[in-house]
């Protein structure tokens, strides 16, 4: 992983009205065509006298439909008791830095690249040590479980650190619908594989695809969340587009964009970061700023948007309510 980058320029920034506008100008295009389509059809109807059994809805009339089912189920999602009162990270801030090496290994490559990424048509796949594996498409997904607003630290490997309130489902209660078997101790994750839509991925950045992986009790842990969305909106295509792992008390790389699969195992999976550098990045990768980063500090942090550098909380301030999953354990060997 790169050194720290600098804060990219304001140029570099998709401004959030802007933003905006494009999807109202989609939305209400969409809506114009369903509208258009529904006269049209209509005019038919009388001109061939006679009636007709209900037609199917066109694709621009499905597509409509959809944006607004999407609209009121992120409308409905509830606040959190696991959410910080922390500032906020802008929204800009929190859209054009970050990393995706899958887009660039610059912090605003994702947002600059990303619009290649088609986060729609979309399933994940879920299978291994489970009782009812399947391969389920991103919508029904999304209705597994209540969705929850949940205001969470995000401390970067990196030493730079942000409070982004993301849109998401309890990754605990999406793996209790497929019922993990006796055998189930680890749960990987894998992101899209496509160099058409990620083109950084024909370079040898890194072993593609990505991979990444919790034992089975920190994915059941009620703080890791699958995230479809950020600042009330869906999840932008530079942020992970159309869902994400979110797990607040680990190093933001352990936070898997893109997912297609996800496999419950009896072994430990290999993870991206621990093949590519076994050195650098460990498995379990939990904030820790008693131990080091081979070549910098983890004991402060550089929150975006502030001048002064703040000291970094063991479990990135989270250890009340996850230490005791490591109870036992050396951490600096299982770092």
């Amino acid at each position: 992983m790169g050194k720290l980058g600098k804060t990219p320029p304001s140029s570099e920034i998709t401004p959030e009205p802007l933003y905006w506008r494009r999807r109202e100008f989609i939305k209400n295009a969409l809506l114009f065509t369903a509208t258009s389509a529904g006269v049209g059809g209509g005019l038919l109807w009388l001109m061939e006298g006679r009636r007709r059994g209900r037609p199917a809805a066109s694709p621009a009339r499905a597509s409509a439909g959809a944006a607004i089912k999407e609209k009121q189920l992120f409308e409905s999602a509830g606040p959190s008791p696991y959410s910080t009162s922390e500032t906020q990270t802008p929204y800009g801030d929190v859209t054009s830095y970050n990393n995706f090496y899958e887009f660039g290994t610059d912090k605003g490559d994702p947002a600059a690249n990303a619009h290649t990424l088609k986060p729609r048509p979309w399933t994940v796949e879920i299978e291994g040590e489970v009782g009812k594996p399947q391969r389920i498409d991103i919508d029904q997904l999304m209705r597994w479980a209540p969705l929850e607003e949940r205001i969470y630290r995000m401390r970067c490997v990196e030493a730079w650190s942000m409070v982004v309130p993301w849109l998401g489902l309890p990754l605990g209660a999406i793996l209790k619908r497929v019922e993990p078997t006796s055998r189930a101790r680890y749960v990987a994750f894998t992101t899209l594989l496509d160099p058409s839509q990620m083109p950084e991925q024909r370079r040898d950045v890194l072993p593609w695809p990505y991979v990444e992986a919790l034992r089975l009790d920190e994915a059941m842990h009620p703080l890791a969340i699958l995230v479809v969305g950020l600042y009330g909106k869906p999840l932008p295509n530079q942020n992970g587009a159309p869902i994400r792992l979110v797990v607040p008390w680990k190093y933001g790389f352990k936070g898997i964009k893109s997912i297609v699969k996800i496999r419950l195992t009896e072994e430990q999976p290999r993870t991206t970061w621990n093949v590519a550098a076994p050195d650098e990045y460990g498995f379990y990768a939990n904030v820790n700023p008693a131990v080091d980063h081979p070549r910098w500090s983890q004991a402060t942090e550089r929150r975006i948007g502030e001048l002064q550098r703040r000291p970094t909380l063991p479990f990135n301030g989270y250890a009340e309510q996850v230490a005791g999953l490591y109870s036992g354990m050396d951490l600096r060997r299982n770092f």
